[in-house]
């Protein structure tokens, strides 16, 4: 019945159009893996041959049998069947949910035939269930059979379920497998479907296979339906022949009733090379009959796996942290470089490049081979260039020489990339305190409390570090040691302080400096040797006006001393005619000090001097 509709459809038909999910890697496994598959049809017959039914069986079962020398890794329950879709089903009593559903469309002139597949992760029942007999029931298309006749008048009307294990074995030779999966319609309108596997390594052929899970095949309606890998078809039979790849069987457990559903393996180890770097895949149908007549069969295909014996490292890298000082354009990054999901050890000198905002700034290399599924860390000191500005993207690229190109073939060369957003710790703003000037206690210089002074200044006591030029602050090295008695060193000296301020610190500077200020005359000494002012100490004058001239007169006005910065007056003569370095008597002297100074005039009065 459904060979005659397609033929009608074919000569009547305006335009035929089909609308689906693109079949496309959903996940890959490296290592010694291998899979199974079980599941069955919930159709009693073939809907092509009878059609004497139109609603499909409550439940069907099926067994699983994994190795006992293996470890289940992941298991994926899928269903189908006419209609949009019933997104919650039972496995063995389970009530299970789907993960997604994918829809495809097949429009007939003004009539659209819609029909689903649904897929759950279900490792964790698995792994607790094992090897026993799954039921799966609760699978209800009922309203889109009674809703659209034309599925069972067009008898496409079908469902069916498969379980799809992965399992680990040390047993097994180190496989590439793929799990492409979407859900896509071939017919006469799209005859075939291709996908080419990249990134291969084949070491050994022995054991490839290919599998698929497709949908509304019918064994009376062969028509071109082909599987090839690199432009060989290729069979099973009896079970699959090279033209009828989509007739209802499943190999797994050498049936032919599986009815209107497909759940096929092949092996194709002559069909593929040691040393192929990819390998093709194509899926048919179409062909004209001996009337020449083009027919086709409705074949939705739902996912298709490969097990390839492929050895090839995939690095990755992560960017695990990184350092950064204030004002410093240095970066310290550390990173790993891992080797998971592969099937061969990643070589040691592996290039691993450095980018910031697209320009390199950086490179170096693994130091050792790393083995499969391990990882090496690393450390390594970025010096980013002014003109990138102060907020990068930072970009760390494994198997990278610099220019973009890998020397090394991988799994997949697209996962080789880490980046981040940093921000650099700018050198903030220097802030301006107010200058401290005091007086000069001798050659230029005084000492200075800088820490008082700052905390006044700033009105807080806050905790700093003092520094006398910027370069040694940013290096946050040659501190002064003893800040609350500081004693220049220069006139004028610059004075840069830096206090923490998260993530950061902040920067003041002010300037100190010395000036003189008016000596201090004192009214008289008392010079007796008994260490207890025996000179005319007039502070602030000497080591200070260095230039000053002192001269001291009796009573007389006569010249009896004459003294500057190195020659103090102990009240003894060193002018005049008599008495000739001998100490003065008791009384009252006139002095004269001139500072030497444009700011300051010349100073005179009385000194008395006693014993």
């Amino acid at each position: 019945m459904k060979q005659h509709t397609f033929i009608y459809l074919f000569f009547i038909c305006i335009s035929t159009a089909s609308f689906a999910q693109d079949i496309e890697l959903f996940e890959q496994f490296n290592g010694r893996y291998d899979y199974t598959a079980i599941g069955n049809t919930l159709n009693p017959f073939e809907n092509n041959l009878d059609n004497s039914f139109c609603f499909p069986l409550e439940s069907s079962s099926a067994s699983l049998n994994i190795p006992a020398t293996s470890t289940i890794t992941a298991a994926y329950l899928y269903w189908a069947g006419s209609g949009s879709g019933d997104t919650n089903v039972m496995l063995n009593g389970l009530s299970v949910d789907a993960d997604d559903t994918y829809i495809v469309e097949y429009v007939e002139l003004t009539d659209t035939l819609t029909y689903f597949s649904c897929y759950t992760d279900i490792t964790d029942f698995i792994i607790s269930e094992g090897n026993v007999e799954y039921t799966f029931s609760g699978l209800d298309i009922s309203e889109a059979l009674i809703n659209n006749d034309r599925y069972c008048t067009n008898r496409t009307n079908f469902a069916g379920w498969s379980i799809y294990v992965v399992y680990e074995d040390d047993a097994l030779p180190l496989n590439q497998l793929n799990i492409y999966q979407g859900l896509e319609i071939i017919n006469r309108n799209n005859q075939e479907k291709i996908i080419v596997i990249d990134n291969l390594n084949v070491i050994d052929n022995e054991g490839a296979k290919i599998g698929f899970l497709a949908w509304e095949g019918d064994n009376s309606l062969n028509f071109g339906e082909s599987l090839s890998i690199n432009d060989n078809i290729i069979s099973n039979p009896p079970l699959n022949l090279g033209d009828n790849a989509f007739n209802g069987t499943n190999t797994f457990t050498n049936s032919s009733t599986f009815y209107n559903c497909d759940l096929d393996v092949y092996d194709i180890q002559d069909n593929i090379n040691i040393g192929d770097t990819s390998a093709t895949i194509k899926l048919t149908t179409g062909a004209f009959d001996e009337f020449d007549v083009f027919r086709a069969d409705l074949i939705i295909i739902n996912n298709i796996v490969t097990v390839l014996n492929s050895q090839l490292p995939d690095a990755t890298i992560t960017l695990d942290n990184y350092g950064i000082n204030c004002g410093d354009r240095t970066v310290e990054v550390d990173y790993t470089v891992f080797n998971t999901n592969s099937t061969d050890f990643l070589p040691a000198n592996t290039p691993i490049a450095f980018y910031a905002e697209g320009t390199l700034v950086g490179q170096t290399q693994t130091q050792n081979d790393i083995a499969i599924d391990a990882s090496e860390s690393g450390t390594f000191l970025l010096s980013l260039p002014d003109d990138i500005g102060d907020v990068i993207l930072l970009t760390l690229v494994v198997d990278d020489d610099g220019t973009g190109n890998g020397i090394v073939s991988e799994i997949v060369e697209i996962n080789n990339i880490d980046d981040d957003i940093i921000e650099l710790l700018v050198i903030p703003d220097i802030q301006t305190l107010p200058n401290q000037v005091t007086c000069n206690e001798g050659f230029n210089s005084a000492l200075f409390n800088l820490v008082e002074f700052v905390q006044n200044a700033l009105e807080s006591d806050i905790e700093a570090q003092y520094f006398i030029s910027l370069e040694d602050l940013q290096a946050n090295e040659n501190a002064i040691i003893n800040p609350e008695n500081y004693n220049n060193t220069s006139n004028p000296q610059r004075i840069y302080v830096k206090v923490d301020n998260a993530p950061c610190y902040d920067i003041y500077e002010f300037e100190i400096s010395v000036e003189n200020c008016p000596p201090f005359v004192p009214d008289g000494f008392s010079p007796n040797a008994d260490g207890f002012n025996d000179w005319f100490n007039i502070q602030g004058l000497y080591d200070i006006f260095e230039n000053h001239e002192l001269k001291i007169f009796n009573r007389y006005g006569t010249l009896i001393f004459e003294g500057d910065n190195d020659k103090k007056w102990f009240g003894i003569v060193n002018r005049g005619l008599n008495n000739h370095g001998k100490t003065v008597p008791v009384g009252t002297y006139f002095y004269i000090l001139n500072p030497n100074d444009t700011n300051f005039k010349p100073m005179f009065g009385w000194v008395y001097v006693n014993y």
